[in-house]
């Protein structure tokens, strides 16, 4: 029933069902009381003052969904089974997501390692629901009387009688006790492969200093070695005797900025190869997460786990969405091959005819350079436009003229926040009150979560014909503080991604489901994407940049060439950044695809996808698939196209993408939500599952031409 949970990314007044069970408020975050200033624990959760209150807070969440499964024992009506249901997924979300975003995020070891042993508690306690009859047959009652009355209470019994199977309840004991342990082992070995990208990035150490240009140094780590003969007898000044050196971090982020902007090639090529074969533990966690996902997959009746996984999202099934990839990949290959050889070119006239092959570490510097070059870009002249206070400022305008509400800092009580740097926002209407609520945990730190996520923390839901449980989500970035300036500045790159993860939560704080099962982004996972990706747009449109985008000590407004020459720049290499997106893609299909009976190399299974579907060189000894995740998208292309492109900041746009889009988060069909927003052509029907119709995309990428019209369609 709540296999949905491992997936994403409070209460029901329940004294109209049932008198006795009223002890619910402890599952109420005051996160959402802008008025009381008395202290709380993390998040507005009162358990969580301390890292042992998790452990009262998981036990208190296993005693009140105990107390709901005793109340839907009794087959109440069918709307109070589905109502009960949510109540119970509220209740164990809220452990499971404080406990995820304190693990991540925490600075404190002792609140991460409560969070780490709580979340190991709730999830043992999510596989006894997953298995309870007593819950399975009163969802199965509640689809089959018909007495549900809303689309979406159908929609939930449906959900949640299939996510009941998933977890395969219905299967014979000893199957289902396999299953059982095949899902616990996949959890623990999701978690490790996380922590081992965390705990094992892999470094290189460059010497001397003089190597790392002076714009990516802040990133990096300073170190210092004795100077070439010199004994530490013979040192007579420490400073004078040692010589500068910088420590690269490969994690993604660092790898990508020293990859892009490093002229030494062997500082490249050393900092991709080790970014590219870390963490080594995580090949035979993965290999063992394949075979446990696959023995799933079979037990329940499928040929693949990539199959298993299809069930309620628009594709279907892994079929529909290999055969539409490799359309994809056919349609781009031409124009990746003659944008290849462009970078490749110039490497050669950079560095003479010696140069023959364009290598994995030369492409993210070639393609800057002569983008550079192309449209006299300098990414730091970029980011003196774009400081991360007007950054925050493009937010606010977004939601004031898409919403007409108000995005501002609102106080925390004490107790409420884990770090210092953390903000709290509120999306307030004029009219309806405030809506959703915030957290930014914004720059770069040890142990924290290394990339750009959006968590959740309450799901919003209906709780009577008064009252609605308002959404609490929260976005962590890294954005690193320069050394030189007290204003951070981010590049355009991190401005889109700012926009990408504010899309993710408008989607969850302007959701309005009876149901928290689905509350904003939990939605079919091809879906999840479309409003993130849909907002990037208006990190690329003047009209909106012009708002707030201004010089961080000068005040001027970005010039309209600027954003020119930066749109000129993303459309220059599109082929080859879209050929990259498949070939991940097919690399995701196929490792959890149907498996031979001999067994499988991932290592020669990527590298031969990668010959087909990439002109970039496979290197022995890298391993890109130990480290990364991938998610198809549906639709933004066509959405600003025929919605947003003509007037983005329009009322009348915000209120079609909330009333239309937004609001009903998992609440009906994805595909159903799409055409009602724009109409015909943003979704196709392809070998009976649902794909992108991507003939937007294609026009914007300039890559559909008369041979390639049909795949759009």
């Amino acid at each position: 029933m709540w296999n949905f949970i491992k997936n994403r990314e409070p209460n029901i007044h329940m004294k109209r069902l049932f008198e006795p069970f009223l002890s619910y408020r402890h599952f109420r975050t005051r996160a959402v009381d802008r008025q009381n200033t008395s202290s709380t624990g993390l998040y507005g959760f009162d358990h969580l003052k301390s890292p042992k209150g998790f452990q009262r807070f998981v036990d208190e969440a296993i005693e009140r969904s105990s107390e709901l499964i005793d109340y839907i024992s009794g087959m109440p009506s069918s709307a109070e089974i589905i109502r009960a249901m949510d109540e119970i997924s509220d209740t164990v979300c809220s452990v499971v997501d404080s406990a995820e975003l304190c693990r991540q995020t925490h600075p404190a070891r002792g609140f991460v390692e409560e969070a780490i042993k709580a979340s190991m508690k709730i999830n043992v306690y999510l596989h006894f629901l997953n298995t309870n009859h007593t819950l399975y047959n009163a969802v199965k009652k509640a689809e089959q009387d018909g007495h549900l009355l809303t689309e979406e209470a159908r929609r939930a019994a449906l959900h949640l009688h299939i996510d009941f199977e998933k977890g395969g309840i219905h299967l014979p004991s000893g199957k289902l006790d396999r299953v059982n342990q095949l899902n616990m082992d996949a959890h623990k070995l999701c978690r490790e492969y996380g922590e081992n990208i965390i705990n094992d990035p892999g470094y290189v150490d460059i010497f001397p200093a003089s190597r790392i240009p002076r714009q990516i140094q802040h990133l990096l780590k300073p170190i210092y070695r004795l100077t070439s003969g010199v004994s530490k007898e013979s040192l007579g000044s420490y400073e004078d005797e040692q010589e500068k050196g910088f420590r690269i971090i490969t994690e993604p982020r660092t790898l990508f900025s020293v990859l892009q902007l490093t002229p030494d090639e062997q500082v490249r090529k050393m900092a991709y190869l080790k970014g590219s074969s870390v963490p080594h533990a995580n090949h035979e966690v993965l290999d063992k997460l394949i075979n446990s996902r696959h023995e799933l997959a079979q037990i329940m009746g499928c040929k693949s786990y990539a199959e298993f996984v299809m069930q309620l999202n628009m594709a279907s099934s892994p079929e529909v969405v290999v055969s539409f990839l490799q359309e994809m990949s056919n349609m781009v290959k031409e124009k990746a091959d003659e944008e290849f050889n462009t970078i490749r070119n110039l490497k050669r006239d950079v560095c003479g005819q010696r140069c023959v092959d364009l290598e994995p570490w030369d492409e993210a510097y070639y393609t800057t350079m002569m983008k550079s070059s192309a449209y006299n870009l300098d990414s730091a002249v970029g980011a003196s436009y774009f400081s991360l206070p007007q950054c925050i400022e493009g937010l606010k305008l977004l939601v004031k003229s898409l919403f007409g509400a108000s995005f501002d800092s609102v106080p925390m009580a004490p107790g409420e926040s884990w770090h210092p740097d953390v903000l709290k926002m509120c999306i307030h209407h004029p009219e309806e009150g405030d809506l959703g609520f915030l957290y930014l945990d914004l720059f770069s730190r040890k142990g924290k979560y290394p990339g750009c996520a959006t968590f959740a923390i309450k799901g919003g839901r209906k709780i009577s014909e008064t009252e609605y449980q308002l959404p609490v989500m929260a976005l962590v970035f890294n954005f690193s503080r320069s050394h030189d300036s007290s204003i951070v500045r981010l590049n355009h790159s991190e401005l889109e991604t700012l926009f990408h993860e504010f899309g993710h939560a408008l989607h969850a704080l302007l959701s309005r489901t009876d149901y928290q099962h689905f509350a904003g982004t939990r939605v079919a996972l091809d879906f999840a994407e479309t409003p993130s990706n849909l907002f990037e747009y208006y990190a690329w449109d003047y009209r909106v940049l012009k708002k707030f985008a201004r010089h961080y000590s000068t005040g001027e407004v970005i010039p309209e060439k600027l954003v020119k020459s930066l749109n000129g720049a993303r459309d220059m290499f599109a082929a080859t950044e879209l050929q990259r997106q498949i070939f991940y893609a097919l690399v995701d299909q196929t490792l959890f695809g149907e498996q031979l009976s001999v067994p499988r190399d991932t290592n020669s299974i990527v590298a031969h996808l990668k010959r087909q579907h990439s002109n970039e060189k496979h290197v022995e000894g890298t391993h890109m698939h130990i480290r990364f995740s991938h998610f198809l998208t549906y639709g933004a292309a066509t959405i600003w196209k025929k919605l947003c492109q003509e007037d983005p900041l329009s009322p009348t746009t915000g209120t079609l993408l909330r009333t239309k889009l937004l609001q009903y988060g998992g609440a009906k069909e994805p595909a159903d939500l799409l055409t009602d927003l724009v109409g015909d052509g943003i979704v196709r029907y392809h070998n009976g599952g649902i794909v992108p119709d991507v003939t937007s995309c294609l026009e914007e990428l300039k890559l559909l031409d008369d041979k390639n019209r049909h795949i759009g369609k």
